[in-house]
């Protein structure tokens, strides 16, 4: 029996219309396919109802994968693939397996010698790149810096060492709730001359995306509290 396929299904980044940034493949994928494995099936099933109105939401069969997930049950959820079904894999946000625990499923799939289709969508951290100003040839995509201010500290003044070393753009993120704080840190912790972009809100309405140095950033006045932020600098 020829295997079902896995499509990465992209998500959107925020409360935007989905196919006012999704390609019209997106569509096309979500009307054919009834399993799917997602971080939030309530969330899941709203992403397909607006991608989809007329879809059966009965008819569909979700696994969860997040960090509460067993990894035991992993190969289970790629069954109807071995079955000849295909299946698709969604995000909460952005695209699947980017900073994101779909990446597990998607080794798997590999493993089994499943097809793996990414399908095309936003990506927060390829976006703030696209609009940085930076190095967009050499980078590298950190995660979450540590919460101790001297590890953070430590782990920043490391990470500028290689940005300057090697002219890489330097990429991570943070809790929203947490960055004002991580602004302040990054304006105390960084080199004056540090060029540092901060977008925020990336394709909503409230979009804010803004690159300075670092000095310059410490006469600037924004609200980042609880909004989806990516930070990236380059010294």
């Amino acid at each position: 029996m020829e295997k079902g396929k896995l499509y990465l299904i992209p998500n959107t980044l925020g409360d935007t219309p989905p196919l006012e940034v999704m390609p019209l493949a997106i569509k096309k994928a979500i009307e054919r396919i009834d399993h799917y494995i997602v971080e939030n099936e309530k969330t899941a099933r709203h992403f397909i109802k607006k991608i989809s109105s007329g879809k059966s939401q009965p008819n569909l069969k979700i696994e969860l994968l997040n960090k509460f997930t067993d990894p035991s049950l992993l190969p289970s959820f790629l069954e109807p693939c071995l079955q000849g079904l295909d299946m698709g894999v969604i995000s909460e946000a952005g695209c699947p397996g980017v900073a994101d625990p779909g990446a597990e499923v998607v080794a798997l799939a590999h493993e089994k010698g499943i097809q793996v289709v990414p399908l095309v969508g936003p990506s927060s951290i390829l976006l703030a790149l696209m609009a940085s100003g930076l190095n967009g040839q050499q980078f590298a995509f950190s995660g979450y810096l540590p919460i101790d201010k001297v590890d953070r500290k430590k782990k920043l003044k490391a990470m500028e060492r290689v940005s300057r070393d090697l002219e890489q753009t330097q990429i991570f993120i943070e809790t929203p709730y947490r960055n004002d704080n991580l602004l302040t840190d990054l304006t105390k912790m960084l080199g004056g001359h540090t060029r540092l972009c901060v977008a925020c809100d990336i394709s909503l309405p409230t979009e804010y995306i803004k690159t300075m140095t670092v000095n310059e950033w410490k006469n600037e006045k924004v609200e980042l509290h609880k909004r989806p932020a990516i930070f990236l600098f380059l010294a």
